[in-house]
């Protein structure tokens, strides 16, 4: 353990940055030179790459990214913007999406906005102050001033996970609507009539907001309703599927089915049934979306709508990346009827 006294290490005891110029002087070299090994551009013998690559690794210096890219015809940046990493699902879109853009020559970079709008707009807006050659950001939904923005930005900007509205200039995804239209279609298909809902926050979470409401038409053009919902002002977690499918049922303990935003809140529906004896799918049957793996392996896998997260991140960083036209870019989703309805 280094101890440090309350005398020391105040601002003017911190050592300068180590420059371009320090490098060059070092290496013996112009500093036209050092610029060009770093940017792998231009004539340079091997000799003085050699000696520049060693002084760069010896004192320990870092282009300064901003000043290359407004100095260069273009940024190899590429920004994503999006609601969580916690969830899997977007986990899943950066594991398509980073490599692809790597393989490309691109740098991926990302900021989480916690399905904040207004958090969204300001991570925006600092991703643009790096010129960044492109922008994935989750949604069709954003602050009129975030439209502003990526609008003027003069980037590719690619908007991903949902088809259901036009966008600024590629949309990769599926129609949630279509997928909770589904999902109601494939619950009424199997017998079910007496269905309740159990969601999170669905002003934060807009494509949550968009499946639920294709849900509810599929049920109105079949003669039903939602019986009963649960809807919790708060991120999606397997305790609240838990929590609040046990209250849905003390509430309204008829239901034979149970429609979940997600294949978490599912889960944690499936756990609440398991622990108090209800069979599943005889006495109710469970419905989630997303197509988890979590969800697939389960002792009794989960009846879900599966959706390509990986590929969507993959296709969206190799068409920001391109000169593909702009335009809605479906891939579709696929209903697994898993073991729960």
């Amino acid at each position: 353990m280094v101890e440090h006294d309350g005398a020391a290490g105040g601002p003017q005891d911190r050592p300068a940055a180590i420059t371009l110029a320090d490098v060059a002087r070092e290496a013996g070299v112009g500093e036209s030179t050092v610029s060009r090994v770093i940017r792998g551009k231009g004539s340079v013998s091997d000799d003085a790459r050699q000696r520049v690559l060693e002084t760069v690794r010896r004192l320990g210096y870092v282009p300064n990214r901003i000043a290359g890219t407004l100095a260069s015809s273009g940024s190899r940046l590429v920004a994503l913007v999006i609601p969580s990493i916690t969830n899997i699902v977007f986990a899943d879109v950066l594991s398509g999406a980073a490599p692809t853009l790597t393989d490309a020559g691109y740098q991926s970079v990302f900021a989480v906005t916690d399905y904040d709008p207004n958090a969204e707009e300001r991570l925006i807006e600092s991703m643009l102050t790096w010129r960044p050659a492109g922008l994935i950001v989750a949604g069709l939904e954003h602050t009129a001033r975030a439209f502003a923005m990526m609008r003027g930005a003069g980037i590719r900007v690619a908007e991903i996970l949902d088809t259901d509205a036009a966008g600024i200039d590629i949309v990769v995804g599926y129609s949630n609507l279509d997928a909770g239209r589904a999902s109601a279609r494939f619950l009424v298909s199997r017998g079910k009539k007496r269905i309740g809902y159990v969601g999170h926050d669905l002003k934060r979470d807009r494509r949550g907001a968009k499946r639920y409401q294709g849900f509810c038409q599929a049920l109105a053009g079949l003669g039903l309703a939602v019986a009963d919902t649960e809807i919790a002002p708060a991120l999606s977690s397997i305790e609240l599927g838990r929590n609040g499918l046990a209250v849905l049922l003390d509430r309204t303990p008829d239901l034979d089915a149970v429609y979940f935003a997600n294949d978490d809140l599912a889960l944690g529906g499936l756990f609440h049934c398991m622990a108090n004896g209800i069979a599943v799918p005889d006495r109710l049957a469970l419905m989630g979306y997303n197509g988890l793996d979590v969800a697939r392996l389960a002792p009794q896998p989960l009846a879900t709508i599966r959706t390509p997260r990986r590929q969507i991140g993959e296709m969206a960083a190799r068409l920001v990346c391109s000169d593909e036209p702009s335009g809605i870019y479906d891939v579709g989703f696929e209903l697994i009827e898993g073991a729960t309805v």
